[in-house]
């Protein structure tokens, strides 16, 4: 034991010495090394003590009642909302510099335009002012202060503020990688979206809404197009007194890693694949035992936060995610914000409509969202009711098209997928306009060869590898 309370006084002092981070991150910091010390790796669960939640817990979101029908307690319901967009994440996996929320989603319309959009047509309609909230990390904080100029004129107040910064922190000595000579970003990390509830105190934006009788937090990741304002659910909160809540939606086979909400030892709280011990990952994985997944839509009640931040009550599992900085072996320790469920006073899932969960991570989700299988209504991405199967198309797309510019390149106009049941793509593959696809198509140019599929062209359960096959 003496030689962890040698690493975190060591720690401390190579802390304090860190003047580019506030005293509360410095802080928060070593509070989270010494809890990870302290509980070694992430905590597994005691299988045999898991439960299936019930409806009371998991409530299906039919079940919620209708929202009153007089626009005037609409507009009081509306007034105690805030909305908080997880801003933090840079666009680099799809190959865009600058935050991941000013790609382009449909319509030259970005994630960030959308959102404003839905909002300022949630105010005008119904008279009310709910605000929007963007919690940015130290990558898109500058970025995200000049994009949010541009909606200077618009009826909602932006507000923005930054997680956490921490230093990452050296494998062997345990030493934050700033301190020997790391200054520049790659020395830093922000600590995951568990992280939203601290901020949000410590920036003082969460004192600042509690004064203007705001209520709850609607906390959503930027990049999920499915998370919109809804009413029932705000509604049913209010009434319940429910502090926290967390929207699942039934698990389909591309959601097998997901966190799953279960009832354990008495209390609600979520289950990530790291806490599960490896001999039942496979039924963890499994649609059958575990139906739902967290959409990472969360409601939370303000002055709940403020109580449970001011008594360091909120220890969600510890995430450590492991990284090499020039060959430095570090480790960045982070939190989800889905954790916390377990520390709020009747906390409760919902179970909610898929279509509440449209994220977008890559440019197969791109191809799904700029395609005829979505219209765009008021802001809002709304499914095209042409299509009868509940499930989207399954995208498979090569790394030619992995960044949004060559993926925008190699198509001239997206195709129509209505009828699609699945898509692979991969070699030198380039679309004309106006292409059909539909039922299993696959189409991979052998190495070497360009594939151009003609304008106009219907493709049905084909399979082509040249020109020949089309």
């Amino acid at each position: 034991m003496a030689t962890d309370t040698a690493k975190i006084s060591q720690l401390k002092s190579a802390v304090a010495n860190l003047n580019q981070i506030s005293e509360s991150e410095k802080t928060g910091f070593v509070n989270l090394v010494s809890r990870y010390l302290r509980s070694g790796e992430a905590q597994q669960v005691e299988w045999s003590k898991i439960q299936t939640p019930t409806d009371e817990v998991v409530v299906p979101y039919d079940t919620l009642a209708p929202t009153p029908e007089d626009p005037e307690e609409t507009k009081k319901l509306l007034d105690k909302l805030v909305v908080l967009k997880l801003n933090g994440g840079l666009g680099t996996t799809m190959g865009c510099t600058g935050p991941k929320s000013v790609i382009e989603v449909r319509n030259g319309l970005t994630f960030l335009d959308l959102i404003v959009i839905q909002i300022e047509n949630l105010n005008k309609k119904y008279g009310c002012s709910v605000p929007l909230l963007l919690m940015n990390s130290f990558n898109t904080h500058d970025d995200t202060q000049k994009i949010v100029e541009k909606y200077s004129n618009s009826n909602i107040e932006i507000h923005t503020f930054n997680q956490s910064q921490y230093p990452r922190l050296v494998v062997d000595d345990f030493v934050p990688l700033p301190s020997k000579g790391h200054t520049d970003k790659d020395g830093w990390y922000p600590p995951g979206h568990g992280d939203v509830f601290p901020s949000l105190k410590n920036s003082g934006k969460l004192d600042a809404l509690l004064s203007k009788g705001k209520e709850y937090v609607f906390v959503a990741n930027s990049d999920n197009l499915g998370a919109v304002v809804d009413l029932k659910i705000l509604n049913h909160l209010i009434r319940n007194k429910n502090e926290y809540c967390m929207e699942v939606t039934p698990k389909t086979l591309a959601d097998v890693k997901g966190g799953t909400l279960i009832s354990y030892e008495g209390k609600v709280q979520l289950l990530e694949i790291a806490q599960v011990p490896d001999q039942h990952v496979n039924e963890f994985k499994s649609i059958e035992k575990f139906k739902i997944f967290n959409t990472n839509n969360l409601w939370v009640n303000l002055k709940a936060i403020k109580r449970l931040v001011e008594a360091d009550a909120l220890e969600m599992e510890i995430i450590p995610n492991p990284k090499e900085v020039d060959g430095v072996k570090v480790l960045q320790l982070e939190t989800a914000a889905g954790a916390a469920i377990k520390f709020f006073d009747h906390a409760i899932g919902i179970n909610v409509p898929r279509s509440r969960f449209l994220p977008v991570k890559a440019t197969s989700d791109l191809l799904l969202v700029q395609s005829d299988l979505y219209t765009l209504v008021d802001g809002f991405v709304i499914r095209n009711p042409a299509r009868t199967i509940p499930a989207n198309p399954s995208i498979d797309l090569g790394p030619e098209y992995k960044k949004v510019a060559n993926f925008l390149s190699r198509f001239k106009s997206i195709p129509s997928i209505i009828e699609l049941d699945s898509l692979k793509v991969a070699g030198d593959v380039w679309f004309g306009a106006g292409i059909t696809l539909k039922g299993k198509v696959s189409i991979v140019a052998k190495s070497g060869v360009k594939l151009e599929i003609p304008d106009g062209a219907i493709l049905q359960n084909k399979e082509i590898n040249g020109p020949e096959d089309l």
